[in-house]
């Protein structure tokens, strides 16, 4: 396939932080793809929460399901944009490397308890995962990704860690995150990761929810974009119920998104006429939902959030979970031998070693060591 002139092209990538001679059979993102596969970072994913922690239930969706989910929509949607593929795979199964165990509770816990210490961003951490923690290599750490790959998986930033990775890395990843900068996007198959991203978690955590009990198909007749496409189903095969009329429905609903997202996409592409990369960094975003998905998808994050996220159920784990992650960092940092942190090999501070090691935990583990540490039982992860 023949990229748009306005596509990352592997043979013109910015390069790796530390250089190395070309695969002889791989392109640069497809050997960053991967090296990301490979990774031990990328195995944890499968026991590290989406929404539902991983001992409530085998088919709930994980964070490497979730990557998958992400990749597959990413590709196709390039694929027909003309957009690299190997990029936009590359990025989807990287973006959630840095994620803590627990999901959004561990996060937030992690981030309270390094509030002085420069607090945690998953965004970061990824990219931290990628650069530093990764031990595969005997001439470097980390994993050694392509630019391009790096500028993808750091989807956010704050304006404070923008500035320390900026000044390490002079007009590198985070370049863009700084109020100077005349860079205001990352590539389009980056800004197609994030969109990908929204719509993978919004179709999955759907089926999730139905699938726990906590949502039924009765209330999500409240959201159009998945009522919708419900009765769309149901005009078809009128006796559909249950478990195939929501995979039908959720089905349908990822593909409109999807085709919409390539029109829109293509009609800002067609008005801005960009003629190269340089022309996408200098421009606000341009893949994009049209206005109406736009306002659909933002009501059914809201529905999610008020239905599911903050469920009474799901409130209750994720108080649980905080605090499994706030006591595994007080009892670290109080003793570190008990994680085996040698200060005189650190190449960071004490809290930030003790940050990487919990982010790095899948759920089970975390669990385990805060039992191993109090003796508190908290979740049953056998």
């Amino acid at each position: 396939m023949t990229l748009q002139p306005y596509a990352c092209d592997p043979t013109q990538s910015r390069g790796r932080l530390f250089p190395e001679p070309a695969a002889p059979t791989r392109t640069e993102f497809a050997r960053d793809r991967d090296r990301i596969v490979h990774s031990t970072a990328f195995r944890r994913l499968v026991y590290k929460t989406q929404v539902f922690l991983n001992h409530e239930g085998d088919l709930f969706r994980t964070r490497l399901t979730h990557s998958l989910e992400v990749a597959q929509l990413g590709r196709s949607i390039a694929r027909t944009l003309r957009l690299n593929e190997d990029l936009v795979e590359a990025i989807a199964l990287a973006h959630d490397l840095g994620h803590t165990p627990f999901g959004h509770a561990g996060q937030d816990a992690l981030n309270a308890c390094m509030t002085d210490h420069g607090g945690f961003e998953h965004n970061l951490q990824s990219l931290r995962v990628v650069d530093d923690l990764e031990e595969r290599y005997p001439q470097y750490n980390g994993l050694n990704l392509s630019f391009e790959t790096r500028e993808g998986i750091l989807k956010h930033c704050s304006r404070a860690n923008a500035k320390r990775l900026e000044a390490v890395e002079p007009s590198g990843v985070a370049e863009r995150f700084l109020q100077n900068s005349k860079l205001r996007s990352p590539s389009l198959e980056a800004q197609l990761c994030n969109l990908a991203d929204n719509i993978a978690y919004n179709a999955h955590d759907i089926d999730d929810g139905v699938r726990s009990g906590l949502l039924s198909l009765h209330q999500l007749s409240d959201c159009r974009l998945f009522e919708t496409y419900r009765l769309e189903t149901l005009s078809q095969y009128p006796q559909l119920t249950g478990r195939r009329l929501l995979f039908e429905a959720i089905r349908r609903m990822l593909s409109a998104q999807v085709y919409d997202v390539i029109d829109a996409t293509t009609k800002n592409i067609q008005q801005a006429s960009p003629k190269s990369i340089s022309d996408v960094r200098t421009a606000n975003p341009w893949v994009a939902f049209s206005e109406p998905m736009h306002a659909q998808s933002a009501e059914l994050n809201r529905f999610l959030l008020a239905n599911l996220y903050r469920h009474p159920q799901v409130m209750d784990t994720t108080e649980r979970a905080k605090n499994i992650v706030v006591e595994l960092f007080n009892a670290y940092c109080n003793d570190p031998a008990q994680f085996q942190f040698d200060e005189k090999t650190a190449t960071v501070s004490l809290h930030r070693t003790v940050s990487d090691y919990i982010a790095g935990m899948t759920d089970r583990f975390a669990a385990r060591e805060h039992e191993r540490l109090t003796g508190q039982k908290v979740f049953i992860t056998s």
